[in-house]
Order: C-alpha cells, then sequence, then structure tokens
C-alpha cells in the first residue's frame, strides 16, 4: 500500500478549517485551510448586472481567482502584470462560478450580482477544490446580507456546494492531495459535490496510465464521504447547526 508523505489513511483528510466573517468590509468572507493550502474567499454584492442579464429577472454569481506571488515555494507574477488570466485560472474562476450557480435559484436574487474572489495565500495542493468549499461559506453570508436587508425577499441558495481532490497513487486511491502527492499521482481528480449527494463536476485525468470502472468507483466513494464531512465543517463555520 502506498504510504502517504503525510501519514494519513487513505481516506483521511488534511486538517481542515472554514473561519467565517474574516473581513470586515466584504458581505461574506471566508479563509479556508485544507493543511497548508490556504485560500481567502470573499464575496461582493454589487446591484449592476452583466449587460446581457440586465431586465431579465435574474441575479449573477461569478468568481475570480489568484495566487499571490509567494503562495508558492517560488514567486509568481501578479497575472494582471501579463495582461490576462492564464488559462489555468480561466479555467478555475469559471469552475467555482459554475458551481456555486448549481446551489442557488437566480431567478430569487432580484437582479443582483455577487462577486466571489478566491485568492491563495498558500498553495500545497488543492487550490481549486479548497475555494469552492470556503467560497460556499462566503456566499450564504452574502446572501444572508441581502436577506436581512431586505434586499432579497426569499433565501435563492437551496444547497450546499463543496469539493474535494482525489487521486491514484501507486494504484491505492487517496483523497485530499497534497502537492507532493498530486505531482506524482497517476491519476489526478476533482469531485464536486451537493449536500443532497448530486454531482457538480467531476473532473479526472490520467496522468501516466488509464485508471479502470472500478478505481473511478473508488474515487467516488471517498469523495462523497469526504464531501460529507466538509458539508459539516461549512455549517459549523456559519454556526448554523
Amino acid at each position: 500500500m502506498f504510504k502517504r508523505p503525510s501519514n494519513r489513511n487513505f481516506d483521511e483528510l488534511r486538517n481542515i478549517v472554514l473561519e467565517a466573517n474574516i473581513s470586515p468590509y466584504a458581505e461574506g468572507s471566508c479563509i479556508v485551510k485544507f493543511g497548508n493550502t490556504h485560500v481567502l474567499c470573499t464575496a461582493s454584492v454589487e446591484s449592476k448586472l452583466p449587460l446581457w442579464l440586465r431586465n431579465s429577472g435574474k441575479g449573477w454569481i461569478t468568481a475570480e481567482y489568484g495566487m499571490l506571488p509567494r503562495s508558492t515555494h517560488t514567486r509568481v507574477d501578479r497575472e494582471v502584470n501579463k495582461g490576462k488570466p492564464s488559462g489555468r485560472t480561466q479555467e478555475i474562476q469559471r469552475l467555482i462560478g459554475r458551481s456555486l450557480r448549481s446551489v442557488v435559484d437566480l431567478r430569487k436574487m432580484s437582479e443582483y450580482q455577487i462577486k466571489i474572489d478566491c485568492d491563495v495565500i498558500q498553495a500545497d495542493g488543492g487550490t481549486r477544490t479548497a475555494s469552492i468549499t470556503g467560497a460556499w461559506v462566503a456566499l450564504y453570508q452574502s446572501v444572508n446580507f441581502l436577506l436581512k436587508s431586505g434586499k432579497l425577499i426569499e433565501n435563492p441558495i437551496f444547497d450546499q456546494v463543496a469539493a474535494i481532490s482525489c487521486g491514484v497513487c501507486e494504484n491505492q486511491e487517496l483523497v485530499d492531495l497534497d502537492y507532493e502527492e498530486d505531482s506524482n499521482a497517476e491519476t489526478d481528480g476533482n469531485f464536486v459535490m451537493t449536500a443532497t449527494n448530486k454531482i457538480v463536476e467531476i473532473q479526472t485525468t490520467a496522468e501516466e496510465k488509464p485508471f479502470n470502472k472500478e478505481q473511478f468507483l473508488k474515487l467516488l466513494n471517498i469523495a462523497e464521504l469526504s464531501t460529507k464531512k466538509l458539508f459539516k465543517i461549512q455549517k459549523e463555520a456559519l454556526g448554523i447547526i
């Protein structure tokens, strides 16, 4: 059996911490820590919609994602200095936005837009899954702000969403991979799921050799079990348990 560098069991998460209300200015905020991966998630409410959505009777949720210059072992340049975000950044922020919109009835948002910012402070694998998990907490707070201020009549959030990485190392299925495991994995995957046991998105790639159906189902199973733990941590962070 593959021995994990962290000495965790194959189905054991890193230490997960979600701390809500971290920013005094944002309508919603959360620091999310998956081990040594730390992401600051903030949610900002705006009354201005994209042009293509104006007068539609719907609201919108979008996301931006970025890595701070020393979030990794070597400095990475700010993408704003390059003129545009990288393909990886665009793909991740679209994934975050899709994931959040999947559990929100946009027709109940009364033409408000919520922008989610996910800024990676430290990266040790799983930044996109940590971002999605923390972003939902920030989103919940921002919607609660709209409800308490009377700007929304009905809660548009109808489910929780969280995400976890899974992979295969030396034929062993693992959950919540850190950077060392992720960089050596034969199969690498990200599972975005809801609290009602529905699948939002699965990104699974064979890095060295193809994986089989049995391996995929094992990854799916440990992802389901792990996200159930994340949903509980989300609620605890918001004080709704």
